[in-house]
């Protein structure tokens, strides 16, 4: 189920910013023209709930967002695992595929974006901390606090990389012309 903050209800040109997570998965709605925040928040799943039933919240969570808002591209944060945490990456990779499935469902694209790439983009280092990201997405987005939960901070900033990225092709597109 979404726990949700900032709802707006408007369908402008969007980008859904999603960072999976099996207990909580935090997603962001960002309007593109001009910048602004029309929703974000959490989808959260029962812990105590067998997998399967958990992965069907998730994605019952996010097709209600995707079809409330309609958004032109999903970026979602590409896999990473540390050797430390292998199962980590096992559990966040479930959610991560309910994201991909709910886009496909749904027919929009995709973008897949290295945790590294959207740290380097909002903060200059590739290697920011939470709180680092959370202070950045903050003032990029001329927010009076920090996103809370880091969740959505991770969310909105994946947003903001994407934005950024399809900003920058279409501008080097248009200079090939």
């Amino acid at each position: 189920m979404a726990h949700r903050v900032g709802t707006s209800g408007s369908r402008k040109r969007c980008i859904l910013g999603v960072d999976p997570g099996l207990d909580r998965t935090g997603y962001a709605v960002l309007q593109t023209d001009p910048i602004r925040i029309a929703e974000a928040g959490v989808v959260r799943s029962d812990s105590a709930a067998p997998l399967p039933g958990r992965l069907v919240e998730i994605e019952t969570g996010l097709s209600d967002i995707i079809d409330e808002h309609a958004p032109e591209l999903i970026a979602v944060e590409t896999l990473y695992s540390h050797y430390k945490h292998p199962r980590t990456a096992i559990l966040m990779g479930h959610a991560r595929g309910v994201v991909l499935l709910a886009a496909a469902r749904a027919g929009i694209e995709v973008l897949s974006l290295p945790a590294t790439r959207i740290k380097k983009s909002l903060t200059g280092n590739g290697h920011a901390g939470k709180a680092q990201m959370q202070k950045a997405v903050a003032h990029a987005l001329q927010l009076r606090e920090v996103p809370e939960p880091a969740d959505v901070a991770d969310a909105l900033a994946i947003a903001l990389c994407a934005h950024e990225t399809r900003t920058n092709a279409a501008a080097l597109a248009g200079g090939a012309r």
